[in-house]
Formats: structure tokens, sequence, C-alpha cells
């Protein structure tokens, strides 16, 4: 996904009445027995359940999350393994800060954001205005032409093109902010999408959105030599009907599963992914891929491709896909294919990189024999 092109400038109507979900979207026509349906009839035990996992969450975290630091040093595991389960909702926007080292940035820059959002221009700021709408439009915080959502919205976008005019703006980075907008305040949100591009705990994203795309390149070489080592008789079948993951997995690392995934599945693996990295989008790729291994396997290219983007509601669960995410061990094959991918863009740098010259080279020389000709000449004269 290059830089915006031209999109339709329209606006969404008004909010059908079929009223909300518990996170804030209009509900679908769904059965009874979605995840959705299923969360409303919690049952009293359930629900005592939460409670004491909720009040775990607190002990941990501390007032204001003044205990965060010093228990994550004291019982890292138990932190990964309560990440796993699932944040808390009502804390989940505070933990999120927590461990993605924005809380320390928004502590270190003190007016910053303000100063961006007020005192500077950005040159993207039609363009953003242009996708506005096109963020998680079926929540009602961003429903609203011009309302609220839609200019909090607006001013991260354009407070990160100012703060980081190498990146600017970029499609897709309107769904991490729109996320992190429904969980905390436009200033923190801004630096959250600042720790998350720039790496203040885990390697910086910001190659998804640079010119090129540098770092999507490489997430989808070693995404698809995962599939081929973990599941070659589908990374076969990928290469038979000639589908690579540039045709289904992109929005995956773009938008961290943010852009058509079922909400409820984004906040888990986002919940990880701010703990453990992009790991876990791997993962999770991995996973979605392997529960539907059977009958991929079968389908034809046009098939094929629309089973890649159109995941069953049953392979979306994250209680099932999660573990088997996780069952998936990627950290240190990740680190030898990004080794591997390097290598082969300096070969391939240097391959261009002599095509170039070698015209110049002949250039140079035709230039040096025309100079000697030209001098013998003289001398003869």
């Amino acid at each position: 996904m290059d830089k915006k092109k031209a999109i339709d400038d329209s606006e969404p109507g008004p909010a059908p009445s079929r009223g909300v979900d518990r996170f804030g979207f209009i509900k679908p026509e769904q059965s009874s027995n979605s995840p959705e349906g299923i969360s409303k009839s919690r049952s009293l035990h359930e629900r005592e359940k939460e409670e004491r996992r909720i009040r775990k969450w607190r002990k941990m975290i501390g007032v204001g999350g003044s205990d965060w630091k010093h228990y994550v040093r004291r019982n890292p595991h138990v932190v990964k393994r309560r990440v796993r389960k699932g944040i808390p909702d009502c804390l989940r926007g505070l933990v999120w800060q927590l461990i993605s080292g924005s809380r320390d940035l928004l502590l270190m820059n003190p007016g910053v954001y303000e100063t961006l959002v007020i005192y500077e221009t950005s040159a993207s700021e039609l363009e953003i205005i242009r996708d506005i709408s096109r963020t998680f439009p079926s929540h009602i915080f961003f429903q609203q032409r011009h309302g609220p959502g839609q200019r909090s919205l607006y001013n991260i976008l354009k407070a990160y093109s100012v703060y980081d005019r190498d990146v600017g703006y970029v499609q897709g980075m309107g769904f991490l902010a729109g996320l992190l907008l429904l969980y905390m305040s436009e200033e923190d949100a801004f630096w959250l999408l600042v720790a998350l591009l720039k790496g203040a705990v885990h390697a910086p994203m910001e190659g998804l959105y640079q010119a090129g795309l540098p770092l999507v390149q490489q997430y989808l070489f070693q995404f698809e030599k995962l599939v081929q080592e973990h599941m070659p008789k589908l990374g076969q079948h990928f290469i038979e009907e000639m589908i690579n993951p540039s045709m289904y997995a992109s929005q995956w690392f773009i938008t961290v599963f943010s852009y058509s995934f079922p909400f409820h599945l984004t906040l888990r693996v986002w919940d990880v992914f701010l703990y453990e990295g992009i790991k876990v989008v791997f993962q999770v790729g991995l996973a979605l891929l392997r529960f539907c291994h059977d009958d991929l396997v079968k389908l034809p290219f046009e098939k094929l491709l629309h089973g890649l983007r159109n995941f069953p509601e049953e392979a979306t669960d994250p209680d099932v896909l999660l573990p088997l995410a996780f069952s998936f061990k990627v950290s240190s094959r990740l680190e030898e294919l990004q080794k591997e991918y390097q290598k082969k863009m300096e070969g391939s740098n240097e391959s261009s990189s002599n095509k170039r010259l070698q015209p110049l080279k002949s250039k140079t020389m035709a230039r040096a024999i025309s100079r000697v000709v030209s001098n013998a000449t003289l001398d003869k004269k």
C-alpha cells in the first residue's frame, strides 16, 4: 500500500437502529450463538470470575500503574501468562500504555503534542481528512461527520505526520490510531503510536509505512518461508496456485489485525503484540492457516484467495486461535530469516548497482578513449 490514491469522499449515513455491541460497533444481523451473543448471557459464575481477574490485575499494576515495572521484573512469567489470557477491558488502555513504554514518552515530552496539533501544518492534511470516514466506519465514536471521534483521529494522524515527516501519513495508520483512541485520550494515543513506530520497547514499526514499505516486504518474505516450513502441503499449493502473502497478509502486518477481523480477536492480539512484539502477528497468521488447512489445500485460485481474506467465524475465536498460535515457536527462526532477507537484499542492491554502473563505465571509457585519440591527434599536429 503506497501513499494514498484519490478515494470516494462520501461520509457514512446515520447509524442504523440496531444498537451497538459492548465495544461500540453497530450490531450486524447475527445469530444468537455468535461470540457477542454468548457474552451477553454470561453466568453469574463467569462474572464473578471476571471480577476476581480484574482484582488480580489491579493489584499487579498498582494505583495508576505505580507497581507495574516492579511486578514485571519480579514475575515476568506471570505477566506473560495473564496478558495472553487477555487484559481486562476496563484496564486495557492503562496497561497498553504501560507495556508499550508510551507513558514514559508522554511524561518526557510535556506540551509537544499540543504544539504539533495547534501550531504545525502538515502536507498530508487533506489526505487524512479524506481517509477519516474509512476508519472503523461502523463504530459510533467515528460515525459523526466532524464529530469528536473524527476530530481526535485527525489530530493524532496530523500530529504524527509532522512529528515524523520522513514517514508522514500512510493509509492504514488510521486503524492503529483509531483502535488506540477507543481506549485512551488523544495525547496518550499519539504517544503510543510514537512508541510503536519508533520502537520504545520492541523493534520499530516505521518501516511498515516508509516509501516502498520495506518492513512489509521483509515480513512477507519471512511469513512465506514459515508457511512452507510449518505447512509444506499448503505452501506447495500456494506455489501451484500462484498465491503469495502480499495478496492476503499485508494488512495483517500493516494494521496488526485491526482492519477486517472481529474486534474481540483484534483486542486479544493487541494485548500480546504490545507485550511480546511483532512475532504474534506471524503466529496468529500461521494459526489461521493451520486451522483452515484442510479446506484451503483443496481450493482453486479464486476461492482460495477469497478464503484467505474471509476466515470462518470459528477460526477467529481468540480462545481457540491464540493457544494454537502460541504453539508455533518462531522467535529464533524469524531472526534467521531476517538475516537471510537482508543478505538477499544486499545482493540484489549490489547487482542493481553494477547494472547501473555498467553504462557509466562504458561512457567513461569512451570519453577516456576519445581524449586519448584527441591528444594523439594534437601531438601529431
